[in-house]
Formats: structure tokens, C-alpha cells, sequence
């Protein structure tokens, strides 16, 4: 990646999207801000996930890495106390400890099992809790994991330490035990700040909740905090969306991610309980998304990519700001590890090898992780290490090639497709197809082409997402697989 970075060109600075003409604004959004398009946290995308990767896969990868790898790790907790209407993310509702127990013991087992098959010298310098919730955890069980983790890998002295939190739910002694964990950032859900659109989402949060979480934390001595806001919710208008981010300001958070929600009833069947009826469409959306990120950038909060922000002293900017921001799982990040070690249900392991995911059924997970192994007639069988590993994407060096052109692009917004290819040994002619297709969006604005290097301008910053997938050769929009773009 380095190699890359070397002749990636940093990003301009950020500028207020600029709305397609008056005359044309409605049939110009209803054409790309409901276009279907992967997020491309990954690529290839998590749907081109298959059954012919398992876990034995995923350990070879791990066991290949160069000895002395910088590497992060992601911890899934999947459980909430509460299930909101508008989430996407895999977990279930538990109000007792002892499925929480039982789900610990399992994710120890991985945890042990994982950190014996990574090379010698490798140091954890990044390690992220999500969820469901993190502080769905007790504060000893949250201890009792971060330090089963010190002793199953080496952990760099300058690591960092993240985890999402609930404001709802987190306690004092989340807060002491988060402290003494050397917790260095934590992310709050915050959503939207009125109660009328937490209503029709079913997750009642008083703003009071969210600055005392943020002062807590701070006096423990986190020293980040990050909060995340929604725009596209059932009831949601310019005017919710703008006094949300007004309020996340009054908190003085360091990042602020700004998600549009994603409305996938095909895939998450408790969003059905939101009335589509009262969704926003592509226009409103599209407004709201304007409105958040005029009000930040107003603030002092510099853009990074289409849905971050951070003040300028963050790391993440400084890392946009140096042509050096990086794209996976988690989004927009300035982690520079060379590989990403899914732990927990649903998690996703990402190498230079491939990519691997475990199992996100609950019970499922922790089956294979604590029933004794298996034995059989098939040698394969045998041989074969237990563990959650069921779908996953080994990488040909054509994926590696345009997963570094869409990182670039979307990080930066400019990226020289000629270097790109020279940097991974492929004709500069390889990307000539995806600069053909680019043609018709550059017809209406979105991008501009010159030579090889292809640029989001900043009309089309909203619409990043649809620039990218022109450089995708697989990619259809298809409704029901992705999101929509805006």
C-alpha cells in the first residue's frame, strides 16, 4: 500500500456539494442518488462472499503474513438490551447474563485460537469493539476480555483502543472499568436528537444521556470521542437532521460520522416495523445530507470522504489531509495494519490473501467453538481446524488492483489510474474499460477525466459511491442488494 500512497495525490480541499441545476434536480437525483451501490469497505463487496472459503483458509492467510505486521483487531459483541427499528448490524436482544456468559466463553476460545497461528512478532496496534453493543457486557466481563486479548497477542505500547458505546446503558462502572481498560476512543450512537423521529426508530435517547457518557469517558481519560449521526430516518427533515448535528457540536466530539440509513427490510426484517411511507426520498435525503455536513464544516469540522468528519487536529484528517486515508469494515479510518482479524459472530477477517467471514448466527457460532472436535473417516474432515469461518473471497491480483483504485478514490477523490496499475505490474490499458463507462457520468458532472486520472468533483461528492462502481467490472444496481447511493 505504501507504494500507492507514494503517487496517490491528496485530496483537495473539501468543498460544500454543489446541487445539480434547479431545472434538472429531480430527474438528475432520482437517477443516482437511488442507484443501488456497494458501500465498498471492501472490494470485491461482501456479497460476492461465498461457501468454498472456511476457516482453515482463514488461518493459512493469517499464518502468512510477514513476520513483524502491524495488525488490528475487530471484536463483535452481539447483543443490545433493545432493538431499534433502523439497524443493520447483526445482533439480538438479551436481558440476562448467562447468554452473555455462554457467548464470552465461545469468543475466549476464538480469541485462543486466533492469536496461535499469527506469526511471531506481529503487534496489535488497533483493536475496535462493536456490536449490537460492546457495553451490553458487564464492566468485569469487558475487563476480563481486553485482558484475555493481551495475553493471546502482543499488543504494541502506543495501541489504540476502541469500542462503540451505548449512551443508554452505559454505566459509571462501564466507565471506570472502560478507563482502566485503556480505552483511547469511544463512539456514541446518537442518531437524531428529537424525540418525535426516535420515536418512529424505537430508540428514546435524551440528549442529556449523550453528554454525560462524554464527560464521563473523558474524566476516565478516553481521549477521543466520536459520535455517530443518521440522516434518511422515518419522520426525518432538514430541520431534525440540523439540530442533531448542532447538538453533537455542543459535545465537542473529535469525528463524527453522518450515515444515511440504509432501508433494507429484504435483509433486516424488523426494519419492516418502520413505515416506509414516512422515509424520506431521494431529494429530502439528499438535502439532509447537505444540511448535516454544511453545519459541521461551519463548525470547524473538516470533510473526510462523504460521511466523516473530524476537527483538524484528529488523526483521520491529518491522514486526508496526506493523501494516506484508508477504507475498510469500519469505514473511513487512518489505520495502516496489513491485515484486519475478525473476531466474534458475523466478523470479518480481512488479509492480503482474502477475505473470510464467521458465522452470524448466535448460536451457530458458539456451537462450532465449544463442541468437541470432530472426528470422521474423511481424512479431510479430520484435518480440517474447527472454527466459525462459513463464507469468504480469496483475492486474484486484478481484485487487489481495483481495490486500491476504489480506496483511492474514495478516500482522496482523485486517483491516477496509470500509477495505480503501474504499482501492482498491470498495462496502464486495464482500467481503459472503466474510464469508457465513467464517460456518462462525467456527461452530467459527477466526475471528470483526464488522461488516466479520474476525479470526483465536488457536485458529485454526494454520489461517491456511484463514481466507484464504474470502476467495479461486476457491479449491477441492484435494488435489492445494495444500499442506495445518498
Amino acid at each position: 500500500m505504501s507504494t500507492l500512497l507514494d503517487t496517490a495525490r491528496a485530496a483537495p480541499p473539501a468543498e460544500a456539494p454543489k446541487p445539480a441545476p434547479a431545472g434538472e434536480a429531480s430527474e438528475f437525483i432520482a437517477r443516482y442518488a437511488a442507484l443501488a451501490t456497494p458501500r465498498y469497505t471492501s472490494y470485491p463487496p461482501a456479497t460476492a462472499f461465498h461457501a468454498g472459503v472456511g476457516e482453515a483458509d482463514r488461518r493459512a492467510w493469517i499464518a502468512a503474513l510477514p513476520a513483524g505486521s502491524r495488525l488490528s483487531l475487530y471484536v463483535h459483541i452481539p447483543f443490545c438490551a433493545s432493538l431499534c427499528w433502523y439497524c443493520g448490524c447483526h445482533m439480538t436482544v438479551v436481558n440476562r447474563p448467562e447468554p452473555v456468559e455462554r457467548h464470552l466463553a465461545a469468543l475466549m476460545r476464538e480469541i485462543d485460537a486466533i492469536g496461535a497461528v499469527v506469526p511471531e512478532e506481529c503487534a496489535v496496534a488497533r483493536v475496535h469493539f462493536g456490536g449490537g453493543t460492546p457495553n451490553s457486557l458487564t464492566p468485569e466481563q469487558f475487563e476480563r476480555l481486553i485482558g484475555h486479548l493481551r495475553a493471546s497477542f502482543d499488543f504494541a505500547p502506543d495501541a489504540e483502543i476502541a469500542s462503540e458505546l451505548d449512551p443508554r446503558t452505559l454505566t459509571p462502572a462501564h466507565i471506570e472499568a472502560l478507563g482502566r481498560a485503556g480505552l483511547t476512543r469511544a463512539s456514541l450512537g446518537v442518531q437524531d436528537v428529537s424525540e418525535d423521529v426516535q420515536r418512529l426508530i424505537q430508540r428514546i435517547q435524551p440528549f442529556e444521556q449523550v453528554e454525560a457518557a462524554a464527560s464521563g469517558l473523558r474524566a476516565a481519560g478516553v481521549a477521543s470521542v466520536n459520535l455517530d449521526l443518521l440522516y434518511g430516518l422515518p419522520g426525518q427533515t432538514v430541520a431534525h437532521v440540523r439540530r442533531s448535528a448542532e447538538a453533537a457540536i455542543s459535545v465537542k466530539p473529535d469525528r463524527l460520522a453522518v450515515f444515511g440509513y440504509a432501508h433494507v427490510p429484504w435483509f433486516k426484517k424488523h426494519q419492516r416495523a418502520i413505515d416506509a411511507s414516512k422515509l424520506p426520498g431521494g431529494a429530502e435525503r439528499l438535502a439532509q445530507a447537505d444540511a448535516a455536513a454544511a453545519t459541521l464544516m461551519a463548525a470547524g469540522y473538516e470533510r473526510i470522504g462523504f460521511d466523516h468528519f473530524a476537527l483538524p487536529h484528529d488523526a483521520l484528517a491529518e491522514a486526508a489531509r496526506a493523501g494516506a486515508l484508508r477504507r475498510n469494515f469500519q469505514g473511513y479510518t487512518e489505520d495502516d495494519c496489513c491485515a484486519l482479524l475478525g473476531l466474534g459472530a458475523s466478523a470479518v477477517t480481512a488479509t492480503p490473501s482474502g477475505f473470510c467471514q464467521n458465522q452470524p448466527h448466535i448460536g451457530a457460532y458458539e456451537e462450532t467453538l465449544m463442541a468437541p472436535r470432530m472426528t470422521g473417516a474423511d481424512t479431510r474432515e479430520q484435518d480440517a481446524p474447527a472454527g466459525p469461518t462459513v463464507r469468504g473471497l480469496g483475492l486474484t491480483l486484478t481484485d487487489r488492483l481495483i481495490g486500491a483504485a476504489i480506496e483511492r478514490l474514495l478516500c482522496d477523490f482523485t486517483v491516477d489510474l496509470e500509477a495505480v496499475a503501474a504499482a501492482h505490474d498491470f498495462e496502464p490499458a486495464v482500467f481503459d474499460g472503466a474510464l469508457e463507462r465513467a464517460q456518462a457520468i462525467a456527461r452530467d458532472g459527477l466526475v471528470s477525466i483526464e488522461g488516466r486520472r479520474l476525479s470526483v468533483t465536488a457536485r458529485g461528492r454526494p454520489y461517491a459511491r456511484v463514481a466507484a462502481a464504474q470502476l467495479d467490472p461486476d457491479w449491477s444496481p441492484e435494488p435489492t442488494k445494495h444500499s442506495v447511493s445518498v
